[in-house]
């Protein structure tokens, strides 16, 4: 009897791919409100702006990858990679009845997202969680929550910060200060003891290692616009701040992404190169990993590794 292959389901935010889709789409993340005029307007001239996103086609070529690197590792195992969207199709819920349909009976569930929170990897497993409790025969789900400190992902990133770092002058390179950041998420997580802050922290210390920086900072960005208070200090208020102390270039690593989207494509290369031109700095920012083979090992490793931990 053939050994039922092991199901891999690859989450990932989602993203509206043509205009028509965004009105659905920001509704969605709105939990079902939908945005006012002003606010539909300013995301469709952001998605103008970078040209249409192209983030779904991004993530599901990352599953894909991760499903060659997984298949070809002759562990004596048939993985079957299965890929779904938080805020759009394909579905987390119909994913998961999908996954039941074929006979999938064991399964590994993580996310296109290194670090862990309760409002983000957590998020998406709760979703997998209610569609299998639904589940006739529900599948068994081992969940990765985190992959921050992959070592594969932290040489991965350390070869994007030393592709960026030759884009400054060598003389300046070793006292660069180098920012790293992941989206914000409201202040609230704090009362939680989340783990948010600390897997960012952990993250750009460990490719600064891994690099050799002398001089790293964290910060936020991508903040929403709800009333409370979200993480910070903002990237912008960051460089500001590094403007107002002499500075005159500095080089962002986001770290908590690794694909390139509306967070990376407008909010860093549009809109803080705009308000670090107008301050006089000099601003790059590192390449995201979309297609980098290091991050299919990366994913393959943590799948790997929660499989043995469970001892399946």
């Amino acid at each position: 009897m053939t050994e039922q292959p092991i199901g891999v389901l690859v989450m990932a935010y989602g993203s509206p791919n043509r205009p028509e889709d965004i009105l659905p789409y920001y509704t969605h993340i709105r939990g079902g409100r939908a945005p006012s005029p002003e606010l539909l307007k300013d995301l469709e001239a952001r998605y103008e702006a970078i040209g249409g996103s192209k983030l779904n086609q991004i993530s599901m070529a990352q599953a894909r990858s991760l499903g060659n690197e997984l298949n070809a590792a002759g562990d004596g195992r048939t993985y079957r990679i299965y890929f779904a969207n938080r805020h759009w199709e394909p579905w987390i819920p119909d994913v998961v009845r999908q996954m039941a349909q074929d006979g999938i009976r064991q399964a590994v569930a993580l996310t296109l997202a290194p670090q862990g929170s309760r409002m983000s990897s957590d998020a998406y497993m709760e979703q997998v969680d209610a569609a299998n409790r639904e589940l006739g025969e529900p599948i068994r789900f081992i969940k990765i929550r985190s992959w921050h400190l992959e070592p594969d992902f932290i040489r991965a990133q350390a070869q994007q910060v030393e592709a960026a770092l030759t884009r400054f002058p060598e003389a300046t390179r070793e006292t660069l200060p180098v920012i790293f950041t992941c989206h914000s998420l409201p202040q609230r997580i704090l009362t939680w003891n989340d783990t948010y802050p600390v897997h960012l922290r952990e993250m750009g210390e460990a490719i600064a290692r891994e690099v050799g920086l002398k001089r790293i900072d964290f910060a936020y960005q991508s903040a929403g616009r709800t009333a409370e208070p979200w993480l910070g200090p903002d990237v912008a208020e960051k460089v500001a701040e590094l403007a107002a102390q002499g500075e005159r270039a500095v080089l962002v690593c986001a770290a908590g992404f690794i694909s390139d989207h509306l967070e990376v494509l407008y909010d860093l290369d549009i809109d803080l190169k705009a308000k670090a031109e107008q301050l006089g700095i000099h601003f790059e920012r590192t390449p995201m990993l979309n297609d980098h083979p290091l991050l299919a090992r990366a994913l393959a490793s943590a799948v790997r590794r929660a499989l043995r931990e469970a001892a399946v």
